[in-house]
């Protein structure tokens, strides 16, 4: 049984799109128990509609919200211990819950998540991973936008919490992780780039399979199974992404409505353009992981439908079932013991 604590009120929509995602991931995922953190008044009369999912929650009252344009320190001044989002994660620090899910403000999630799970040792700066859509099916993008720029050794921190991720969720036993480049030659890219490559690459760890650099057209190939990059590139490769899969759909729908025939092609290959929208759809794989925290943090988009929302929880399923924290100790463990022990590492890094 895992047990997932949830900011109804976080997002776009809050508790309208948050409760019936809940019901959706519970109608997949019976085994599912929840901790819900949200103003009385605005959820009761939503939660009553869903008698499983009230069967199956315990409702927590707050006093308030952190909207989607506060400021992150505003948030962890005046939102700490009161609001909806801080007691969500609070319930992941005391152990109540396995995984905590919010579609609320990102940088307030990230904020109150730091402070109060604190970061792992070792760890500088935590990351967020994004799963992607790919050619091959899907694979971990990080840092996807908590913090810009980064060092080679936190990029190697970053590869490393990937890689334990990719297992966790795909059950890869030796993931292949690449480092986004400008190019695949070794000489090219910033100087952190390159100096994380060579890290990597001395360190063989047994947890991964590290294949050098990637460049931004292997995101959608599927050319490895984790992705690393600092913060502002993987954030922009993110958008980039979402706004193309958007762009490619509003073309779709124009041609299809331009002509008569063109309108009876559409009917008969409907479910064709079905299954192309669903891969498409950056809300069939919504969900980011904090990773680098003493705990599971998901953050849901903030503008997601109830499909997309059940799909976030459904990320929190899986990591909190297949022990995600566990496994980033453990590695993040022996890849430092082997940089410590290793004289030429160190020498060199």
């Amino acid at each position: 049984m895992i047990t997932i604590s949830v900011d109804v009120m976080g997002g776009d929509f809050g508790p309208e799109v948050a409760i019936p995602g809940l019901a959706k991931s519970l109608d997949r995922s019976p085994e599912l128990r929840f901790i819900l953190f949200g103003i009385e008044e605005k959820c009761a009369a939503i939660l009553d509609k869903y008698p499983r999912l009230k069967e199956a929650s315990e409702f927590h009252h707050c006093e308030v919200s952190v909207r989607m344009d506060d400021k992150p320190s505003k948030a962890l001044r005046h939102g700490r211990w009161r609001s909806s989002m801080w007691r969500a994660i609070e319930a992941v620090k005391n152990g109540e819950a396995d995984v905590c899910v919010s579609a609320g403000n990102t940088g307030a999630l990230m904020a109150m998540a730091r402070f109060c799970l604190r970061t792992m040792a070792n760890i500088e700066r935590p990351a967020i991973a994004a799963i992607w859509p790919t050619l091959r099916g899907e694979s971990i993008v990080l840092d996807v936008g908590a913090t810009v720029g980064a060092d080679a050794q936190q990029l190697t921190d970053y590869s490393v919490m990937g890689a334990a991720m990719a297992r966790a969720l795909f059950e890869i036993e030796k993931p292949t992780v690449g480092l986004l480049n400008v190019g695949v030659e070794e000489i090219k890219g910033q100087e952190e780039v390159k100096e994380a490559g060579r890290i990597l690459r001395a360190s063989d760890l047994p947890g991964m399979d590290y294949r050098g650099f990637v460049e931004g057209d292997d995101l959608g190939k599927g050319t490895v199974d984790v992705v690393v990059s600092e913060g502002f590139s993987g954030n922009i490769a993110l958008k980039a992404a979402e706004g193309t899969a958007r762009q490619i759909g509003e073309y779709l729908r124009a041609a299809m409505n331009r002509t008569l025939m063109a309108r009876i092609g559409y009917l008969l290959a409907k479910s064709a353009f079905d299954r192309l929208r669903e891969k498409m759809d950056p809300g069939k794989v919504n969900g980011g992981v904090f990773l680098g925290l003493n705990g599971i943090v998901i953050k849901s988009h903030g503008g997601t439908d109830a499909d997309g929302f059940a799909a976030a929880v459904d990320v929190a399923r899986d990591m909190g079932r297949n022990g995600l924290i566990q496994k980033i100790e453990n590695d993040l463990k022996l890849y430092h013991a082997r940089l410590r022990s290793d004289g030429v590492l160190m020498e060199e890094s």
